[in-house]
């Protein structure tokens, strides 16, 4: 289910940073996580590492074919991008 650029505008607007994953002929939508999503994910993989997945797709998902959610190619598929969801700038420790 591809967006229109109307609901991609409205979805950038509302959340900033936004992502499209696609796998085959599917597609999914996610926002970029919170620090409370990314919380939430670590402490669920602690017993369960997928629940890590499960919790990112979960929570960043704004719209796409939801067979992605139930087909596990897929969900792997999408899942191993998710490290590229969070952005990171280069920190500089410094001594003083």
């Amino acid at each position: 289910m591809e967006a229109t650029k109307e609901q991609i505008a409205k979805w950038k607007e509302e959340h900033g940073k936004l992502y499209c994953i696609k796998v085959d002929d599917k597609v999914c939508y996610l926002k970029k996580p919170t620090r409370k999503t990314m919380g939430y994910a670590m402490v669920a993989g602690k017993t369960n590492p997928i629940k890590f997945n499960e919790v990112l797709l979960k929570d960043c998902w704004l719209g796409g074919d939801e067979v992605i959610k139930t087909d596990d190619e897929l969900f792997f598929s999408v899942s191993s991008k998710f490290g590229e969801l969070v952005d990171t700038k280069e920190a500089e420790l410094v001594e003083l």
